[in-house]
């Protein structure tokens, strides 16, 4: 896509939405690409620990369903704790998909917070970076982490904005406007994400762009709440771009004017 005003720029390629989607927990392939469309995400994640992307050749294929010649695969090292097990995964990835450098790291600390482990992530980056891969990186929301991710040379860094999964929003806002002020690539937020005012505030907040999976796959109705996703998205965008009134507390201000009223 050639480059708008406004495009999400990552790795030198123009994107024209900023809402990134995962491709699991899906109850099938169907509802999978009915998502997609519905979010109008121009770019996939795909975990290549779970989904079918061509290791087996016996199973249905997501590359069948979402055709890498329509949209942007975004490989990621879901289900790694290391470093080097991270590493292979994103190799196999780059076979499996012809030689594709784009990836998203994630490098977790524990099975049940899903918590990056930093000093890994760290590592595996580096590695990665040095081995020609374009490196998308999920990171805790730590101002100093984000920004070695991106001295290492990631061409994105990715927050969590609270644990994969929760559905609890935005916890520490504070936080991710350090990033965002801090950081020379794109910052997106990815994790905890739960409905569309998350998204709305996330991009409120100056973010580039969001990622998601369960927030949409773990709806009552998938394909609804990714349509307003992608709203939400819009929308914090635009409001973003806007810049809203400043708040002032206790200094009510009528929204019309008081001098040249009739009769006075």
């Amino acid at each position: 896509m050639s480059a708008t005003p406004d495009s999400l720029v990552i790795a030198g390629k123009s994107y024209g939405s900023r809402l990134l989607v995962g491709t699991g927990k899906y109850k099938d392939f169907a509802e999978t690409r009915a998502a997609v469309d519905a979010s109008g995400a121009e770019i996939v994640t795909v975990a290549i620990r779970r989904m079918n992307i061509g290791q087996d050749p016996n199973q249905p294929s997501l590359l069948d369903t979402l055709p890498p010649s329509q949209y942007t695969y975004l490989p990621n090292t879901a289900g790694c704790y290391t470093a080097d097990d991270a590493i292979r995964t994103l190799r196999l990835a780059r076979e499996l998909l012809d030689g594709h450098s784009l990836v998203k790291l994630e490098v977790l600390g524990d099975p049940n917070t899903l918590f990056p482990n930093m000093p890994e992530t760290l590592k595996a980056a580096e590695v990665l970076v040095k081995d020609g891969f374009q490196v998308m990186v999920y990171c805790s929301d730590d101002p100093i982490q984000a920004k070695l991710l991106e001295g290492i040379g990631c061409v994105a860094v990715m927050p969590l904005a609270s644990l994969i999964g929760s559905g609890m929003g935005i916890l520490n806002p504070w936080n991710l406007k350090l990033i965002i002020e801090a950081a020379k690539v794109p910052v997106l937020v990815d994790a905890g994400v739960g409905t569309a005012s998350d998204a709305a505030i996330a991009m409120e907040l100056g973010c580039d762009g969001v990622l998601m999976n369960t927030a949409i796959a773990g709806a009552q109705n998938p394909v609804l709440m990714a349509g307003a996703m992608k709203k939400a998205v819009e929308a914090g965008r635009e409001a973003f771009l806007a810049g809203r009134m400043p708040k002032k507390f206790y200094s009510a201000s009528p929204s019309s004017p008081t001098s040249g009223l009739i009769g006075s």
